[in-house]
């Protein structure tokens, strides 16, 4: 570096993972230009003067993610068309008198379909999931000419919302929306498919957004916007039928390779520099799995209303993993609710159910090194199989709260029969009492949770994580 060095960045909160700094280093020692990319971290208040404090200190250019990619559009001075379309900025370009916002979301993913020879213009289309991502593929492929994009998704609010967006933006009825379990209503055909959605990401692995091989048989080549694992559980789908599928990594490539050329015109990122970014993005996202395996799985475990859930999805969000509940994923695997199970089968079917759950998720940690926060049903450790179970798939933490504190959280909560009645207090302080110490047995730390409110109780669980670490169940 020296005082000709121009400067980029990346604004995020947070932003420490973020893997731009490494690739767009890269780019700039591969193309022999003299810049320096660097992070930042700004929060939502902070905003409006990172972006001036930015300009008058001359930096050439920034990358922006989460979360503000949609607040930053008041603070500039121009916005492509691409950007204003989609209603969202992920890089802003030094102009004269503030920067211009674009969106290389979009141009990277198509990018990375021309890149496999797919064309667009004409073509059939499926599209699974309209959230972000799901608006810049639609837009893409509405853009692109698609004769028809049939968008399956679960909500259909939200299916009717990019529906009406995208057939308005462009003039024609080219959507079609559709519950996600109406796809057998698609015309038999070979379509060009955009899985959009985070199921199947790591960790959450082995699950597909569409399980019934049937659909696959229409699917002729297919892109997963996930990147980890490298080949998910759509993928495979898609493979075992005979069709061609890509990961997310290319695009994810792209829109930054993209970014760079847009602060350096002229200046082209060429396919070996890209084939070394693609290597380093692989090997870092492995030991970065190697690292959250090796620090083990989280487990809550305590009486209901002890905000396990709350306090799973908090630590997830903030971690960047994905939380599951044993009781939905009983549920999803029987295909009814709990309250049904109790009443058509019995509770000790239920029990046993929760005991093959967790030998599956043991399994599953053994045999491909997983990490994930699990929430654990009330009465899930009463078993002693269960508990040992548990230990073994990593770090339990028992959440203790008082009848109280139940009391007050559940309050008109009409789906539990134990606060039903006339007795529910003292039902509920008899039942803490006598599962307080099977609680205790069944994890390795306790955290009392009265009056604390959850990202606090995210400090505490990760302090815990750094004085006494559990490796493979034990401390």
């Amino acid at each position: 570096m020296d005082g000709k060095t121009r400067v980029c960045g990346i604004i995020a909160n947070p932003v420490e993972h973020s893997m731009s700094p490494l690739l767009q280093n890269l780019y700039a020692k591969r193309t022999g230009v003299n810049l320096a990319y660097v992070p930042y971290k700004v929060k939502e208040e902070n905003l409006e003067q990172a972006v001036e404090g930015a300009y008058a200190l001359n930096i050439l250019g920034l990358n922006v993610t989460v979360p503000h990619k949609q607040t930053v559009m008041k603070y500039l001075k121009e916005i492509d068309e691409t950007a204003a379309d989609i209603g969202a900025v992920n890089t802003l370009v030094r102009m004269d008198g503030g920067y211009k916002g674009y969106n290389t979301d979009v141009p990277g993913l198509l990018r990375s379909v021309r890149e496999e020879g797919i064309v667009l213009k004409d073509r059939a289309c499926i599209l699974i999931g309209a959230g972000g991502a799901g608006k810049a593929a639609a837009y893409m492929m509405a853009k692109e000419g698609a004769s028809v994009i049939y968008l399956l998704n679960r909500s259909q609010e939200k299916a009717k919302a990019l529906t009406d967006w995208v057939n308005k933006l462009v003039g024609r009825d080219v959507v079609k929306p559709l519950p996600l379990g109406d796809h057998g209503k698609i015309p038999d055909g070979k379509y060009f498919t955009v899985q959009s959605t985070s199921v199947g990401m790591h960790p959450n692995v082995g699950v597909a957004p569409i399980e019934d091989p049937a659909f696959y048989q229409k699917v002729g080549e297919a892109v997963d916007v996930i990147y980890t694992p490298a080949k998910t559980r759509f993928m495979e789908h898609v493979e075992a039928a005979g069709g061609r599928a890509i990961n997310g990594l290319n695009m994810l490539l792209y829109q930054g390779v993209i970014s760079y050329e847009l602060w350096n015109p002229g200046v082209k990122v060429d396919e070996e520099t890209i084939t070394e970014a693609r290597t380093t993005i692989e090997e870092r996202l492995a030991a970065s799995r190697k690292a959250a395996a090796w620090k083990g799985n989280l487990i809550l475990i305590g009486f209901m209303g002890a905000g396990k859930t709350c306090v799973g999805e908090a630590y997830a969000k903030k971690h960047g993993l994905t939380m599951v509940d044993t009781d939905y994923l009983i549920r999803e695997e029987a295909g009814t609710s709990i309250s049904d199970i109790f009443a058509e089968r019995g509770e000790e079917a239920f029990r046993q159910m929760e005991t093959e759950l967790l030998k599956k998720l043991v399994a599953n940690r053994e045999n491909k090194s997983e990490r994930m926060i699990l929430s654990v049903g009330g009465g899930l450790p009463l078993r002693k199989e269960n508990r040992e179970l548990l230990k073994k798939l990593g770090r339990v933490v028992y959440l203790r709260v008082t009848a109280d504190t139940v009391l007050k959280r559940l309050k008109g909560d009409t789906t539990r029969p134990l606060l039903q009645g006339s007795d529910v207090r003292e039902n509920v302080e008899t039942l803490i009492e006598k599962r307080n110490p099977i609680y205790e047995e069944s994890s390795h730390q306790s955290l009392e949770v009265d009056g604390i409110d959850i990202p606090e109780v995210v400090k505490a669980i990760e302090k815990l994580e750094k004085e006494t670490p559990v490796y493979d169940g034990k401390q």
